[in-house]
């Protein structure tokens, strides 16, 4: 399957088999490949917690409104952002270019976001929600569905994760084995709808 077609293929799958596991192999070669996803500065400020445990998926469904793809689906990654990333040992973003390029764009990092909470946060969201959209495409290639999911109680989510205080729960995928494909899509808006060339008219 190439780029495009497993852009066309990835839909929202809400039925997965509840017997099916995926390896630690499988796993370990989806998160590989999530995180070559792009960030600010090379940042990586995304973090995954990865739910397999049935306990723990339980719980995750008793907060997200007893959707049946949290305890049915193989695998549910909560896509988590670290606030501060940009402040731990920055040196290691950049420890493998030349060292003019290290010198000039480390200390950049701390200026652009020691300052603004907002744009900490902003970030978060932006490297998610690039993370969230290629592990759903690389899950498609590896012959997994995935549903992106924020209809949960966040709050309740931080608590069962036990999410540090400078992050930020981006959004929930679900990845397994879809039992039943996705509906049909509901209605494409056409291209002239919401594409502008050299600005909004």
């Amino acid at each position: 399957m190439d780029t495009f077609e497993t852009i066309a293929a990835r839909r929202s799958v809400k039925k997965y088999d509840p017997e099916h596991e995926m390896t630690r192999d499988e796993i370990t070669r989806l998160m590989e490949t999530v995180i070559l996803t792009p960030t600010s500065f090379n940042i990586q400020n995304w973090r995954f917690v990865l739910i397999t445990d049935a306990d723990v998926k339980k719980r995750v469904r008793e907060i997200g409104y007893d959707q049946a793809q949290f305890t049915e689906s193989s695998l549910t990654v909560v896509i988590c952002g670290d606030r501060n990333a940009y402040k731990q040992d920055p040196d290691r973003y950049w420890a493998d270019a030349p060292a003019p390029a290290r010198e000039a764009v480390v200390p950049m990092i701390t200026g652009a976001y020691g300052s603004s909470e907002a744009l900490r946060r902003d970030e978060n969201f932006r490297s998610g929600g690039l993370a969230g959209q290629t592990l759903m495409l690389a899950a498609k290639a590896m012959g997994y569905d995935t549903c992106p999911m924020v209809g949960f109680d966040f709050e309740a989510m931080a608590k069962i994760i036990n999410l540090p205080s400078e992050h930020d729960i981006i959004m929930a995928v679900t990845v397994g084995k879809a039992l039943e494909p996705a509906r049909g899509r509901s209605g494409q808006l056409p291209l002239d709808d919401v594409v502008f060339r050299d600005g909004f008219k």
